[in-house]
């Protein structure tokens, strides 16, 4: 489609600024985006639509519009919403660079826009899915009250006999048929998307089928509109080369009760035209978040900065009704620290920040949530590689001092450690660290100390998906892991290896008789019963353990070196 005809179209109500002789350019795709380079999700031809958040004063203006001519886009389209009027430096470097540039009225959806542009690219795919766009793209457009994704997938329900819901990538249901007993159970939805994640880190070619009790599914990914221009055909054409880990662990996926294997290609080509509806959705939500996201970001500076309590108190009090709405009282503070690492060393701090606050939104979402008009109200911020989380927590009653309140780290991960540690491949961890709530600015600083200290404990434990709390850093747990490797092997080797040679000889079970020990505090009684032993036989191995180690365990200081030992094993 042409430039002009865009203009043409009075839905849209786009007024042209400047590049009146450029109208008859070719448009073959659209990307909303407010990132400063987004030259690296450009492959040429795309009507850039923009928010101008990127834009920090006049000066930004020119930069910007160099990047998206070299890119070789299409034209570009700013909102209104945001700054009022178009910035007239901008005006001024589109008609430098003849790049055609239209303002959007606040009135019009950026999703109307997309929306428009990839029906008229793609064309006549199928009928039923023209039908699909045309009967919703009101219902998509108009917001919550419009019903959002959830419309759609009634109508594939009703209209094409298909079942069909979204997922995060971590499991957490988005949308679904209405009907009674349609609901996923929580097991399924964790599978779903832990193999989801499984294909799209392998790079499998979608959609992929999965076979789950008897039941076969089909999995189709929904890429943000936001990270890649939504191109003309069926939604599978090549986009520009990346790193699938940049997306992987934010991107939704749309489960589809049904096996795609023999589908015909315009059945394809719906499906994948339904994706691309939802995605606007999903860029939607993700530009909700901008407010909050910048919150987070100024509180954050000015904590690492060491402003005053007072400043940094100001900001609180501004984000609290954004975060909370309706709270009568000051909240709780509560901070989360998370980092994705990959172990190939690409661990860039501007690409992995990214992805570990998407992530760490993600994840918060469900523990938090107390109903839907709060099931979004995190606001997190990313540095040198690491989301910080801002939590806001209900003020707990004056009788207690909030110590407890809030989040507790093993909590946090238990329902999405399976999918993220499919996702994860083998070759990535996450990490996270939870603070001890605080009643004011004060206490920020250290809140993101204890959550970074906690966020340490959890890197240096196994496994690709780890959790710590700041209850932890009152205990051994905060030491054991930062005792250098050979130390920790000679210790434990000493004490140890002469009771785990002398089992491996006589089957005599000294480890696990030490360990119980150890449990029942000492005793005698109480491990004989666990043990299903008479008192006896337990004094005689206890005996051996002394005599093979040279300790005695009825002195406290052995004790401890026998319970660090069998800690650091």
């Amino acid at each position: 489609m042409r430039l002009r005809a865009l203009l043409d179209t009075d839905a849209l109500g786009l007024k042209l600024l400047g590049g009146e002789d450029e109208l008859d350019r070719a448009v073959r795709g659209v990307m909303t985006t407010d990132l400063r380079d987004p030259s690296r999700y450009l492959s040429g031809g795309e009507l850039v639509l923009t928010g101008l958040a990127w834009r920090r004063d006049a000066a930004d203006s020119e930069p910007f519009v160099r990047i998206l001519v070299q890119a070789g886009v299409a034209a570009l389209a700013a909102g209104e919403a945001e700054l009022g009027d178009v910035p007239e430096d901008l005006v001024v470097a589109c008609a430098r660079h003849r790049l055609p540039l239209f303002a959007v009225n606040e009135s019009v959806a950026f999703a109307t826009i997309t929306e428009h542009v990839v029906r008229q690219v793609s064309g006549e795919r199928a009928g039923d899915l023209a039908a699909v766009v045309d009967r919703h793209r009101r219902m998509m457009t108009s917001g919550p009250a419009g019903g959002g994704p959830d419309v759609v997938l009634d109508l594939l329900g009703s209209d094409l006999d298909l079942r069909a819901w979204v997922l995060s990538p971590t499991g957490r249901p988005i949308a679904g048929p209405k009907a009674a007993g349609s609901a996923l159970p929580a097991d399924v939805c964790a599978k779903l998307a832990g193999e989801h994640l499984a294909a799209t880190r392998a790079g499998r070619r979608a959609p992929h089928r999965v076979a789950l009790g008897g039941t076969t599914y089909s999995l189709f990914p929904v890429r943000s509109t936001g990270h890649r221009p939504a191109a003309a055909g069926n939604g599978r054409t090549p986009q520009p080369a990346r790193d699938v880990r940049e997306t992987v662990l934010s991107d939704w996926l749309l489960a589809v009760e049904a096996d795609a294997g023999d589908w015909a290609e315009e059945r394809l080509d719906l499906l994948y035209g339904v994706t691309q509806l939802i995605a606007v959705e999903r860029d939607r939500r993700d530009a909700a978040r901008t407010v909050r996201r910048r919150l987070a970001q100024e509180v954050l500076e000015l904590v690492q900065t060491g402003a005053a309590p007072a400043e940094i108190a100001a900001r609180l009090r501004v984000a609290a009704p954004v975060l909370l709405p309706g709270l009568g009282a000051a909240p709780h503070w509560q901070v989360v620290v998370a980092r994705v690492e990959w172990e190939d060393g690409a661990d860039d701090g501007d690409r992995t920040g990214p992805v570990a606050q998407a992530l760490l939104e993600e994840i918060l979402v469900d523990p938090l949530s107390t109903g839907p008009e709060h099931s979004d109200r995190i606001a997190v911020a990313h540095a040198g590689g690491e989301a910080i989380a801002l939590v806001p927590l209900p003020a707990v009653s004056s009788e207690h001092d909030g110590s407890e309140a809030g989040i507790l780290a093993d909590a946090l991960l238990e329902s999405v450690r399976d999918p993220l540690t499919a996702g994860l491949d083998g070759d990535g961890r996450v990490t996270l660290g939870v603070s001890a709530a605080v009643h004011s600015a004060e206490g920020l600083r250290g809140a993101l100390e204890e959550a970074r200290h906690a966020r340490r404990v959890a890197a240096a434990r196994p496994g690709r998906v780890c959790a710590a709390g700041h209850q932890e850093l009152a205990s051994h747990v905060l030491l054991l892991p930062f005792v250098p490797d050979d130390v920790r092997r000679a210790f434990t080797a000493r004490l140890l290896d002469p009771l785990r040679d002398y089992d491996r000889r006589h089957r005599a079970e000294l480890i696990p008789t030490l360990e119980a020990f150890l449990d029942c505090d000492g005793s005698w009684t109480r491990c004989a019963t666990r043990l299903h032993l008479h008192v006896n036989t337990l004094r005689y191995r206890v005996g051996r353990i002394e005599q093979l180690t040279g300790r005695d365990l009825s002195r406290l200081e052995d004790k401890l070196d026998f319970f660090l030992a069998l800690r650091m094993s």
